[in-house]
């Protein structure tokens, strides 16, 4: 799986990814193959070179290239191991493929935890980190040649036999004549003319646009990221004042919660484990705010803050973490998927970027149960527009996915 080593690469790295990468991206998968993005000839090379700069770093200016290097490469990879991973699986497995890219970020996460711990004690390690981090990005460039080629770029790119020995090799012979049935009959509702940025916000797409950035914005709105900074203050005040304990507690349960996510994805659907997320991580919020809140409580406090942030990553993972990078990719349109996949990630950082920025400021002034509260509406919301305007993708093909959400022309 591609993003593991991604994630290995860039786990210690916490500053968000350069926003126009993102729609660089959607223009080299129109020019370019996915896989070719993803492999060494373009994604592992900024990789290398980011992990090489800031190993060698003698100065600041080249540990913030290395740092920029980073998120370009990040901001090419999420999006496009998204769409590729959606294109080549199998549709009756294709939540549970899908689901690995989150499984493979939590594992990314505790592997730079575990390699960083040395830091504290040995000068001079957070160097060799970076040096260690170069394996990651050459085991990516050497897997990514043995994998195969997105059918549907292929069959896009009119390379009808290139197609059909990729399906041949990712899903067996017998799926064959299916599969690319299935892609002409998807080509019929597609219009000849490319996809323009522009062509997002007409009436036939802008509902499923719409859709796509909103999820990533509930995601990060959620609090997610103010929850992880939070943690280890949390784990203090329960009295477990080891930073790695807290930091690994809360990566375990995320790395747990997500494997079972990917055992329900294509059992229990995409749009019930986002609404059964959304509501475990308001109840996980709105306890800890309510108990926050009355001084009478203070007793519980400790207790209920600890089992609360453990809650509220278990409900996370098990589905506002892993379904919308790969519910979007099945809901967009392929005429737009990669600009709106480059608009929805967008939205994504920006939103992540705002919460980083704004969450110690607003501890400070308004303190902890307001900003809890703050998130445990925001979950609420989330529930009321996934329930209202999410469809269940499980079982379906692209092309019927594509069928059933856009109107006729």
């Amino acid at each position: 799986m591609p993003t593991f080593f991604c994630d290995l690469t860039m786990a210690l790295d916490r500053l968000p990814p350069l926003f126009p990468p993102n729609f660089l991206k959607s223009v080299l998968h129109k020019v370019l193959s996915c896989r070719w993005i993803v492999n060494g000839g373009f994604e592992t090379d900024l990789y290398l070179l980011a992990t090489l700069c800031s190993a060698s770093a003698s100065n600041l200016n080249s540990m913030i290239l290395g740092r920029l290097l980073v998120g370009v490469g990040l901001g090419i990879s999420g999006p496009v191991t998204a769409l590729y991973v959606t294109e080549i699986s199998p549709t009756a497995v294709r939540g549970t493929f899908g689901s690995l890219a989150q499984i493979a970020n939590c594992i990314g996460i505790l592997g730079a935890l575990v390699m960083g711990l040395p830091v504290a004690t040995i000068p001079g390690w957070w160097r060799k980190c970076f040096w260690i981090a170069t394996m990651p990005a050459a085991l990516l460039a050497i897997g990514m040649e043995f994998c195969s080629e997105s059918p549907r770029w292929l069959f896009k790119s009119s390379r009808l036999a290139d197609a059909e020995h990729e399906i041949e090799r990712l899903w067996g012979a017998a799926y064959v004549k299916c599969a690319l049935s299935e892609l002409i009959r998807g080509e019929k509702h597609e219009e000849d003319e490319p996809a323009t940025f522009a062509d997002l916000l007409s009436d036939r797409y802008r509902k499923v646009v719409i859709i796509g950035a909103a999820l990533f914005a509930f995601q990060q709105l959620a609090g997610i990221n103010a929850v992880f900074y939070f943690s280890s203050t949390v784990f203090r005040s329960a009295g477990i004042t080891s930073d790695l304990v807290a930091s690994v507690s809360v990566g375990v349960v995320n790395l747990l919660a997500s494997i079972i996510a990917a055992c329900l994805m294509d059992s229990q659907g995409r749009r019930n484990l986002l609404i059964w997320s959304f509501t475990g991580m308001f109840i996980a919020l709105a306890v800890q705010a309510i108990v926050g809140s009355i001084s009478a409580l203070s007793s519980l406090q400790k207790t209920v803050s600890l089992s609360g942030t453990l809650m509220y990553v278990l409900s996370f993972a098990l589905g506002v973490g892993p379904v919308p990078a790969l519910l979007l990719p099945e809901i967009f349109p392929n005429r737009i998927r990669a600009k709106a996949m480059a608009v929805s990630m967008c939205v994504h950082w920006v939103a992540n970027c705002f919460v980083g920025l704004m969450f110690l400021h607003l501890l400070e002034r308004f303190g902890a149960p307001s900003l809890y509260s703050f998130f445990a509406l925001v979950c609420c919301m989330a529930v009321l527009f996934v329930r209202r305007n999410v469809m269940e993708t499980k079982g379906k093909s692209l092309e019927e996915i594509e069928a059933a959400l856009l109107p006729e022309k």
